[in-house]
Order: structure tokens, then C-alpha cells, then sequence
């Protein structure tokens, strides 16, 4: 007897929390669900322009850089460092750190540029995380606040009569526009994500590319690190 009193009083407990489950879901709605999903539309747009603008100014400055390296071999790396005055990229920022410290040897080089190429990869992937959690979940959000307004129409439906019907049908069909709001959301978070990653992935490679033209100069003409003072003294 005790154990079915027991029963049933988790059984009302369970009730309970449905219906104020329920009754949360019902006073909220699907609306905010869209209000929300815009919001983050307009986030990321904000993030892709701001994005976008910062590699515009980034973008390699391969004169400058060919100069660096034609420096470097010609005059040693406090020549080089001039040719790269104002220059902005990753390529730039790396190049400069290894000419920096190009006669404390190749393996600090080494060392230092590794260092170089995660500190401004860094820079260069700053808030694309935004853009990938957006696109991955905005989806799922948008399925929420479908999930929402079909627990709304179909509350509905049981209260209503035939007659009321074809109302409920269209509060589904308003439901499911968050779905699709959703999709929209994502669709364009993914790909700025993807092309804005690839092109982060493209800069790492070309500044570890001459990264490695520059240690290849160390390690095979370290009389250039003089800035050409054999020239000199002859």
C-alpha cells in the first residue's frame, strides 16, 4: 500500500513539472526565437564585414616582401628590415621576427617563428569562432522556436473546436518559419566561416614558406648577417 501511494505521488510530481513545463513554453512562444535569430544575423554580418575589412588591410605585400628577401641577401637582415617598413601581413610580421633575431642562429629562428606564426594566426582567426558556433547551431535554434509554436498550435487544437481548425494549421506553418530563418541564419555564417578559415590557413602556409627562404639565407650565407661587413673591410 505504501509503495503505491509512493508511486503515485511521483506520478504527480511528474505531472506537476509537465504542466509547468508546459505552461513556460505556452506564455513563450516561438516569437523571441526570431528576434533572437535576427539578432545573431546581424552579429555576424558585423563580424564578417569587420573580418573581411581586417584582410583587406592584411593582404601580402609581395613587392615588399621580394625586396626583403633580395635585401637580406645583398646587404644582411638590418637592410631587409627597412624594405619591410609599414608592411602588413602575417608574411611581414614573421619575415621581421626573423630578421629581428637572425644572428642569434638558426635554431632560435626557428623557435622565434614558430612562435611568430601562432601569435598572428591568432590574430587572424580573432572572432571566426563566433561565425562557426553560429552556423553549426543556428539550425537548432531555429528548430526550437518551431518546437515552441507546434506545442502552442496543437494546445491549441485540443481547446478548439472543428471550426477552429484551419487556425491552428496556419500557426503551425508560422512555426516552422523559424526553421527556415534558421537555415538562412546558418547558410551564410558557414560559408564566410569556411572561406575567411581557408584564408587564414593560405596566409600561415605563404609565412612559413618564407620563413623558411629566410632561415635557408641564415644557414647558408651567415657572412650576409654581417650587413656586409667583409665588403667593408675589404
Amino acid at each position: 500500500m505504501q509503495a503505491n501511494l509512493q508511486a503515485m505521488t511521483n506520478a504527480n510530481n511528474i505531472t506537476s513539472i509537465d504542466a509547468r513545463a508546459l505552461d513556460i513554453m505556452l506564455r513563450a512562444g516561438s516569437g523571441w526565437v526570431l528576434y533572437l535569430l535576427i539578432g545573431l544575423s546581424l552579429a555576424a554580418g558585423a563580424v564578417a564585414l569587420e573580418r573581411l575589412w581586417f584582410f583587406l588591410q592584411e593582404r601580402r605585400p609581395k613587392a615588399a616582401l621580394g625586396r626583403a628577401l633580395a635585401a637580406l641577401r645583398r646587404g644582411g637582415p638590418a637592410e631587409a628590415l627597412v624594405q619591410l617598413v609599414g608592411a602588413r601581413s602575417m608574411e611581414a610580421a614573421v619575415a621581421r621576427v626573423c630578421l629581428t633575431h637572425a644572428t642569434d642562429g638558426p635554431a632560435a629562428v626557428e623557435e622565434l617563428k614558430a612562435g611568430a606564426i601562432e601569435r598572428e594566426r591568432a590574430r587572424y582567426e580573432r572572432r571566426l569562432a563566433f561565425l562557426g558556433t553560429l552556423g553549426n547551431n543556428a539550425p537548432f535554434v531555429g528548430l526550437f522556436g518551431t518546437v515552441l509554436g507546434i506545442i502552442r498550435a496543437f494546445h491549441d487544437l485540443a481547446g478548439s473546436s472543428l471550426s477552429g481548425t484551419q487556425a491552428v494549421m496556419s500557426g503551425i506553418a508560422s512555426a516552422l518559419v523559424a526553421t527556415g530563418i534558421g537555415l538562412l541564419v546558418a547558410l551564410p555564417a558557414v560559408a564566410t566561416f569556411n572561406a575567411f578559415t581557408r584564408h587564414v590557413e593560405r596566409a600561415t602556409s605563404a609565412a612559413e614558406v618564407l620563413a623558411h627562404e629566410i632561415l635557408a639565407v641564415i644557414k647558408t650565407a651567415p657572412a650576409a648577417l654581417d650587413g656586409g661587413g667583409d665588403r667593408s673591410a675589404g
